[in-house]
């Protein structure tokens, strides 16, 4: 089973260990009876203790507050990590199973660090009414179900965005008790899944003579339905003798099929199409399908001009009616390794209607879309999605089919219906299968399974008992879960591990100008005073006495005094770039440089965050206390006692590690710096620092880890993902090298992030239009603004609609509002632009500020705050930067999620090394 990163959990209890070290440990109350949780009434959690040979325990909450709560009320136990203190749920446990053992047990994962992508518990959410589950974009303590709903945690691995993984189950069935109805599901079948098998042996039974489709009555074969059932095949059976014979069939009949007109003919674009895309998945050739070129021959055939009695406008393949078929040919060209017509590419594009779907019929120009069709829609997106170049109209589509999923899971046929279309549904699942969103596919897939037919077969309606071919061919294609674009026969090569050649050295040249401030308010800034966030009041709400404990640090967990060392880090770039209360700045600086001692754990320092001089000494979270330092003119080599440069350059990875060892990943990686956000933060720092020679290998890993398209993964090693946030950070990282290589890198990651920017002037992120990710992209674009002032100043005003009238700005555009603490360091500390390669506040005139002594006052030392922020990476270790949250682990940066897991949910940890999820980084 596949699981994201957990959501931090925040333990309500705190217990002190031994050497210092601190592990959250919340012991569960007595559980509510299950029997006390309804429809309407109360919520009910779902734990898969599936990875060590149990099952699914249940339980409720009749009066539901917070996800923490939920699951703590539900009779279940949690603990934290050493290093992230009680905001990050490394270990979950039940009375109900094997004696309450919390899992993973400490032989397998010691939670002293923040625990890997690959193995972390991650939560997910399905509101009532809804079957299908969300990864939960807040952490347990930020989440508030409602009635009705329900939650789940599952073990596991889970890409960065939490749009893989997720629970085996479906929400009804946690609703139900996991009790499912026999016949809504084939037998011997997974709830949820198509029987592939079944539908294989009833396409087969479709079949004339074992290879063709016949229509009742007809005497001749009817080849458009045809391939299309061989396709389904490809996807339901893979090689068999059956499709090998229908291959045959059509590959004998190409002429009749695709060359209706004649050899020397155009081709029928819908015949060539199908007849390709049938030869790249069964391994043939299709430039020499049946003696013909088809793609050949369909590449030449694209109208140059329009207006004409086989060309309705230029860019059109001959006699082409519908956006479907102009949608199929693109891709057959593009699968075939054909370069792709822009003209009939751009076609496709331009029937995108207001809604974000596409329309069913091709429009001369001019014309305007009035209704899109949702069965269209999935082929226009796979196709603009493969050939590129249209990355806009890609994402606003993604969105509309966000938006016309139904709760069940299910596409309707038309806007605005009910109830589920097999055959929109079925397209929408590749489409969205493709573009990332692997959950909400999932749950079409389980829609699905739940109409196929006894005989294995689909109907077209929802509930429909009578199977048809139509809507079968969709539904094996999403079954077998795959599409269009990547439906093959073959069996998938094994992985292999990704490569690295980190040994270009680089010589880059001082990075900073001590005598450069960085300033906001320096010459031609990119935007104009007022257009972005006001950055006093944002000051105002983030030195709060309420939010920042004794005037020196942020709390992990409200009311423990237990410091959150990645997010007050954060908090100080944050007033470092905005200039609005150096004092306040200074008193986090001098917390810091004190060893940051908060007085909830005896001898817990920030030195322990960063576990420099020991055996898990974190290089993200080096770096990221370097670059405060080295911002506000302290000292790197002598802060907080300890040499961080040194200690930096000890931690740059040699050589990849073994198993069990997960310290090192790659040469030139640093050692437990699990993302791309933590692995910029060091070379920033030992570049700041004039460690040129010892930056190399990192300079050249992270280089590496650069994707074709310019964009970054968020994860290290990389996960596949391209995300806003860790590209940014790489940017400012590389920024500083001055070589004609990593200027390059630079300028093609800011264009990527440039054309990641959605409507409003927000950019995707972990948490949906995240403040965090729009405030990274500012300061990326910022290293070129006078090329992309517009996309800046179009970012600074999303910031701003972003801002609440306490000065805080939520977490992202359209989730659940309220001004966040970690979102709101990154958002207003990055809507300055400045990058973090060259922030630089002077702190002349400002009056020491030494620690308090936690026996004055106690270890909160103000009224309770009100920190209400899910994401970042308390601890901001292994994982700090963003992915995981801001907190140091980050999604983004997966050094950011610790801390903010504790609010945001691990991806928004890991994610809250993705920053993303809440607006942390490191």
């Amino acid at each position: 089973m596949r699981a994201r990163w957990v959501s931090l959990l925040c333990a309500a209890a705190v217990a002190v260990g031994g050497g210092g070290l601190l592990i959250g440990n919340a012991v569960p109350a007595a559980a509510d009876p299950l029997g006390n949780c309804t429809p309407t009434k109360g919520a009910v959690v779902a734990v898969d203790f599936g990875d060590w040979g149990g099952g699914v325990v249940r339980g409720c909450d009749a009066s539901p507050t917070t996800g923490y709560d939920l699951l703590h009320e539900a009779g279940f136990s949690t603990a934290g990590t050493e290093h992230d203190g009680p905001a990050f749920i490394c270990r979950l446990g039940h009375r109900d199973f094997n004696s309450g053992t919390r899992y993973p047990t400490p032989d397998k994962e010691q939670c002293k660090l923040t625990p890997p992508a690959s193995a972390y518990w991650s939560y997910w959410i399905a509101p009532r009414g809804q079957d299908y589950w969300t990864y939960s974009p807040l952490g347990a303590m930020s989440q508030k179900p409602k009635n009705g709903s329900v939650e789940a945690w599952v073990f596991g691995a889970t890409d960065p965005d939490g749009t893989s993984g997720g629970p085996s189950f479906t929400p009804a069935q946690v609703r139900a008790g996991g009790q499912t109805d026999p016949g809504d599901n084939p037998p011997d079948v997974e709830p949820g899944e198509v029987d592939l098998k079944v539908a294989d042996a009833w396409l087969r039974s479709r079949l004339t003579d074992g290879d063709h489709i016949r229509d009742e009555g007809a005497e001749s074969a009817n080849l458009y339905q045809t391939a299309h059932t061989a396709l389904a095949l490809v996807a339901s059976g893979g090689r068999s003798t059956t499709l090998t014979r229908v291959t045959s069939y059509l590959a004998a009949r190409t002429a009749e099929f695709a060359y209706p007109q004649g050899t020397g003919k155009d081709p029928n674009p819908a015949g060539a199409a199908l007849l390709a895309l049938l030869a790249e998945s069964t391994g043939g050739d299709p430039h020499s399908f049946g003696g013909h070129n088809l793609t050949g021959d369909l590449g030449r055939s694209v109208c140059t001009d329009g207006g004409t009695d086989t060309c309705i406008a230029k860019g059109d393949f001959p006699d082409v009616g519908d956006v479907e078929t102009q949608a199929l040919a693109v891709l057959a060209l593009h699968r075939a390794g054909r370069k792709v017509p822009a003209e009939a590419v751009a076609r496709v594009a331009a029937h995108q209607c207001k809604d974000g779907g596409f329309s069913p019929t091709l429009l001369r120009d001019g014309q305007s879309c009035n209704y899109s069709d949702p069965a269209t829609t999935p082929y226009a997106v796979i196709a603009l999605q493969q050939a590129g170049g249209h990355s806009a109209v890609v994402a606003k589509a993604r969105k509309s089919l966000r938006d016309a999923q139904l709760p069940t899971g299910a596409f309707a046929a038309y806007p605005g219906v009910p109830t589920g279309d097999v055959n929109a549904t079925a397209r929408s699942a590749q489409a969205l299968r493709l573009l990332g969103d692997t959950v909400r596919a999932d749950a079409a897939v389980s829609w699905l399974s739940r109409q196929q037919t006894k005989s294995g077969g689909f109907g077209s309606d929802e509930g429909a008992s009578d199977p048809e071919l139509y809507p079968t061919w969709g539904a094996a294609l999403a079954g077998a879960r795959t599409d269009l674009a990547a439906l093959t026969a073959k069996r998938p090569d094994p992985p292999q591990p990704p490569t690295t050649d980190p040994t270009d050295p680089t010589d880059p040249k001082d990075p900073t100008d001590p005598k450069d401030p960085g300033d906001p308010s320096g010459p031609n800034p990119p935007w104009a005073p007022g257009e972005g966030p006001d950055l006093k009041k944002g000051t105002a709400y983030l030195t709060a006495a309420t939010r920042l404990k004794q005037g020196h640090y942020y709390e992990n967990v409200a009311g423990t005094g237990f410091a959150d060392y990645g997010l007050t880090i954060d908090g100080g770039y944050a007033l470092a770039a905005t200039g609005h209360d150096n004092n306040a700045l200074r008193g986090i600086v001098d917390f810091l440089d004190g060893k940051g001692k908060d007085g909830a754990t005896p001898g817990r320092t920030v030195n322990d965050w960063t576990g420099v001089g020991t055996s898990h000494a974190a290089g993200g979270s080096l770096g990221k206390v370097a670059v405060l330092a080295q911002a506000v003119g302290r000292d790197p080599r002598d802060f907080a006692g300890q040499d961080l440069i040194a200690a930096l350059d000890k931690s740059v990875c040699a050589k990849p590690s073994r198993a069990p060892d997960r310290s090192c990943p790659a040469k030139g990686a640093y050692t437990y710096a699990p993302s791309v956000f933590s692995q910029s933060l060091g070379v920033i720092a030992q570049l700041r620092a004039g460690e040129k020679t010892s930056a190399a290998a990192p300079i050249a890993y992270l280089r590496s880890l650069q994707h074709s398209s310019g964009a970054w993964p968020s994860l290290i090693p990389s996960s596949g993902d391209s995300e806003v946030d860790s590209t940014a950070m790489a940017a400012m990282a590389l920024d500083l090298v001055k070589d004609t290589e990593s200027d390059k890198a630079v300028d093609k990651a800011i264009a990527w992030i440039a054309a990641k920017q959605l409507p409003d002037g927000g950019f995707p992120g972990a948490s949906g239009n995240s403040v965090n990710s729009a405030a990274l992209a500012v300061q990326g674009l910022s290293l070129n603004a006078a090329k992309y002032g517009d996309e800046i100043k179009k970012a600074r005003k999303f910031l701003a609609g972003q801002q609440n009238r306490d000065g805080g700005l939520n977490v992202a555009a359209g989730g659940q509002r309220g001004s966040d603490v970690r979102a709101s360091t990154q958002g207003l500390g990055g809507a300055v632009g400045t990058s973090f390669g060259t922030l630089v506040r002077d702190l002349d005139g400002t009056t020491p500020q030494p620690p308090a002594d936690p026996s004055d006052g106690g270890p909160s030392g103000n009224s309770t705050p009100d920190i209400v922020t899910p994401g970042e990476d308390a601890a901001g270790g292994p994982s700090a930067d963003g992915s995981l949250a801001s907190t140091g682990l980050q999604l983004t940066g997966l050094a950011i999620a610790a801390a903010a897991l504790c609010f945001a949910g691990w991806r928004t940890v890991v994610i809250a090394r993705r920053r993303a999820a809440t607006g942390g980084h490191q």
